[in-house]
């Protein structure tokens, strides 16, 4: 998982409501070894911040699996949606809940 930490995600200015550190924390604490929860430079989607993008398990990308990209993760509930999902298998592996699915945004062109 990438989690985008720049100029606008990440950002108590643009969202002053959102404990981005306590986030992130909540992330890698959800998925511990052999999942790796990263940051970021801006990841060119800054309407959509704060962005996280799931990327597949090796076998699930090599059998055609892509990256999914969520957009407007600014609250626990959508951040643990996102965790339960990886762990479930995430791309290619796990279906992706109806609720889940009204997160993901389009990455940049």
């Amino acid at each position: 998982m990438t989690v985008c930490r720049d100029c606008c995600c990440g950002s108590a200015r643009k969202h002053p409501g959102v404990d981005h550190d306590r986030q992130l924390d909540r992330l890698r604490s959800a998925l511990p070894a052999p999942h790796r929860v990263r940051t970021s430079q801006c990841l060119d989607v800054c309407d959509q911040s704060n962005v996280v993008v799931v990327h597949p398990a090796p076998a699930a990308r090599r059998a055609g699996a892509r990256p999914a990209w969520f957009g407007l993760v600014l609250d626990d509930v959508v951040a643990d949606d996102i965790a339960a999902w990886i762990t479930a298998g995430g791309p290619g592996r796990a279906p992706l809940g109806a609720i889940l699915e009204l997160s993901v945004i389009a990455p940049p062109a």
